[in-house]
């Protein structure tokens, strides 16, 4: 072991504050004595470069051994996210042909609907217009007949009132000829 003082200086040292050459080797002894019990503790917690190296070896294998099994994990993770994907996609586009004949069927069923009502529609003003074409025939038939009713009472009053004239006067011609 290698000591980084120099221990005659440190005896010179303590010759020159008062110590005895005995009681500074002594001391310095004493020193070196105590360093080297430390050092030995500390080489005993200390690892060689050996030893550092396989251990760093270890652990590089072991990192090594989780990278392979995270990319294992990630691969299977991301396969299992991807067959979930399609599976979304696949119930997505059930939904979406499900919509789309509902919506279908929807619009047929308006459509339906409207036309019908349309029908209706037509039906009704048809028979409306039958009823106003039948009322209007009815009412110009009673006006028909009232006209030639009409015509028929003037015809019979012009021909009383010619009888009523024709009789008075020939009362007259008659009275008139008598006196």
């Amino acid at each position: 072991r290698r000591l980084f003082f120099d221990t005659h200086a440190l005896v010179c040292v303590l010759e020159q504050n008062g110590f005895t050459t005995q009681q500074s080797e002594v001391i310095v002894s004493a020193l070196v004595k105590i360093m080297n019990t430390n050092l030995d503790m500390i080489y005993k917690d200390m690892v060689t470069k050996v030893q550092q190296e396989i251990a760093l070896q270890q652990v590089m294998s072991h990192i090594g051994g989780v990278k392979k099994d995270m990319i294992i994990l990630e691969k299977s993770e991301f396969s299992a996210l991807r067959s979930e994907n399609e599976k979304i996609k696949l119930e997505l586009q059930q939904i979406k042909k499900q919509v789309m004949d509902e919506i279908t069927k929807v619009r047929a069923d308006n459509k339906l609907n409207l036309n019908l009502e349309k029908t209706r529609v037509k039906e009704l003003h048809a028979q409306q217009d039958r009823a106003l074409t039948q009322t209007d025939r009815k009412i110009d038939t009673e006006v028909a007949d009232l006209k030639t009713m009409l015509e028929t009472h003037k015809l019979d009053n012009i021909k009383y009132l010619a009888g009523s004239v024709f009789t008075c006067l020939t009362v007259a011609l008659g009275f008139y000829r008598l006196w």
